[in-house]
């Protein structure tokens, strides 16, 4: 595959200059100073250019280079609906509220969104019949990460810390001597009395979780790192108290129980927004690692980014549905619903209203059909077009760990640039059958793309997807994959460039020409 000509930040030859600091990420994550030697180090980030074909002439470009500006402005889930939002709003789909009547027509394009971290968006085929089915393609928005505790503030040793709670199944260890900061959204009083959500995202290091010295702890090469996570995972933020806390007269101490939020953070996140310290009323804001996410390795064959699970398969999922329907001839003959419906909460449990345990998809599916149906009746039009439906849950796969081969069942062992892993599990932690796994890998048969399937091994436990919530929950036909990735719940995870390109083909090819095979095969006749 082609390396990303138009990523490839090299500083020309010349004389060696002093590294300045480098520009907020959120205009520009990866334009840094770079020093300049002779075997000039290169990072390979990206700047909104589209990649050439590949070499073998194949003529879709690659999007990597775009999922690495999306995974750049996504800091958040919040963060990554509102890209999203901004990338079909350009793309021509139309934004519906859900308190809102629909006035849908076959060949319209529409999204929503819920909590601004939930996002349903879908075509209407220009052919569409009722009854007719959905073919969807579902993920979710949320990394596990630490959040921002309701009352934030804490003062050790003389130190200001900032109190966070866990989110989700993290690798901790990994959050310690980052350099991190906080992003998320924040409720602002406006001085005519109203309340506004606003998305903040605070680009400099800001606070750091500093690991203990090998001085002070000499067994934890021997005995491992065994950090509590209430009381050594809270960051640094500052050394020296306000005399005064923000908006008040006041005095700060160490024993303060008035102090909600330290003024310092408020005061960082007024200069961010552009608002005053007392105009912040709420908050609830998630901590995010500042490196950016780019490509690495020996060929520049690797993604290095947070929050690949499960960004990347909420990009490709977005990526594929838009360029599908881009052109009017490409709904022209469509005879079903294309949707991409992205979830938030995946990562502890999905039961909340933005979740996929929360019936979103089903009262969307509803509302779309009552919405097409106009002057026609017909007879269980919903419960018809459902059973009709086909989903793809992606979330991202367990590729092998060439250090840790034993943890993975003997015949199925994913690798990285593979293609796309279909995931087994017969307890139903997958929604997987014998029929929704053909008909996904005869989409991938029909384009010589490459499909990998996984197995957990039967000593070890098994993951879940919001496959089976929805599943069971719309009573919809389903099949689990993913991306293969290594380092998975990292603050740090990687995957295979090969594998987003050959997600993004195979997502588009479900788009285009599902409903075609599905017609092929009979099961309940």
């Amino acid at each position: 595959m082609a390396l990303l000509r138009a990523h490839h930040l090299l500083r020309p030859r010349a004389a060696a200059r002093p590294l300045s600091l480098p520009p907020p990420l959120s205009t520009s994550p990866c334009r840094r100073a770079l020093p300049t030697t002779t075997s000039s180090w290169r990072l390979l980030c990206s700047h909104r250019t589209a990649s050439p074909p590949d070499a073998d002439g194949d003529a879709s470009p690659s999007i990597v280079a775009d999922l690495l500006d999306y995974l750049n402005e996504s800091w958040t889930q919040f963060h990554a609906t509102a890209e999203a939002k901004r990338q079909l709003l350009d793309a021509g789909f139309t934004l519906l509220s859900e308190n809102d009547d629909w006035d849908l027509q076959p060949g319209g394009r529409y999204f929503f969104t819920r909590n601004m971290s939930c996002l349903i968006a879908f075509a209407v085929g220009e052919k569409y019949k009722l009854g007719n089915g959905f073919n969807i393609i579902a993920a979710h928005t949320d990394s596990p990460c630490l959040k921002l505790k309701p009352r934030s503030a804490s003062f050790k040793s003389g130190h200001q810390m900032v109190n966070v709670q866990t989110y989700g199944g993290g690798l901790w260890h990994t959050w310690f001597d980052r350099d991190l900061t906080l992003a998320g959204r924040v409720i602002l009083k406006d001085a005519d009395g109203s309340f506004n959500h606003k998305l903040v995202k605070v680009s400099r290091p800001l606070i750091r979780v500093p690991t203990l010295a090998i001085h002070l702890d000499r067994t934890v090469n021997s005995d491992g790192f065994k950090p509590n996570l209430e009381n050594h995972l809270a960051p640094l933020l500052a050394t020296k108290h306000e005399e005064t806390a923000a908006g008040s007269g006041e005095k700060n101490s160490p024993s303060s129980s008035k102090v909600v939020h330290h003024p310092l953070l408020l005061q960082v996140l007024s200069d961010e927004i552009g608002c005053k310290p007392d105009e912040i009323i709420g908050m609830e804001l998630n901590v995010c690692d500042t490196q950016p996410s780019c490509l690495g390795g020996g060929n520049n064959e690797f993604i290095y980014s947070g929050r690949l699970d499960n960004l990347a398969s909420c990009y490709c999922a977005l990526r594929s549905l838009m360029d599908s329907s881009k052109m009017p001839e490409e709904m022209s003959n469509e005879k079903s619903i294309r949707m991409i419906a992205l979830f938030d909460n995946e990562e502890v449990g999905s039961n909340s209203m933005q979740g996929a345990g929360a019936p979103t998809m089903f009262h969307a599916m509803r509302r779309i059909v009552d919405s097409l149906m106009h002057q026609s009746m017909g007879e269980g039009a919903l419960e018809r077009a459902i059973n009709s439906s086909f989903l793809v849950s992606a979330d991202m796969a367990h590729a092998l760990h060439p250090n840790y081969p034993d943890k993975h069942e003997e015949h199925h062992r994913p690798e990285l640039q593979k293609g796309l892993v279909i995931k087994h599990n017969a307890n139903q932690r997958y929604a997987t059958s014998a029929v929704t796994a053909f008909l996904f890998k005869e989409i991938a048969r029909l384009h010589n793309l490459p499909v990998q399937e996984f197995v957990v091994r039967n000593d070890m436990g098994c993951g879940s997807t919001i496959g089976p919530i929805l599943a069971s929950g719309v009573g919809i036909r389903t099949v689990d994959c993913g991306i293969p990735q290594l380092s998975m719940h990292s603050v740090r995870e990687m995957c295979g460039k090969e594998d987003v390109d050959t997600t993004y083909k195979h997502f588009k090819a479900f788009f285009e020409m599902f409903s075609d095979i599905d017609r092929k095969l009979n099961v309940d006749f």
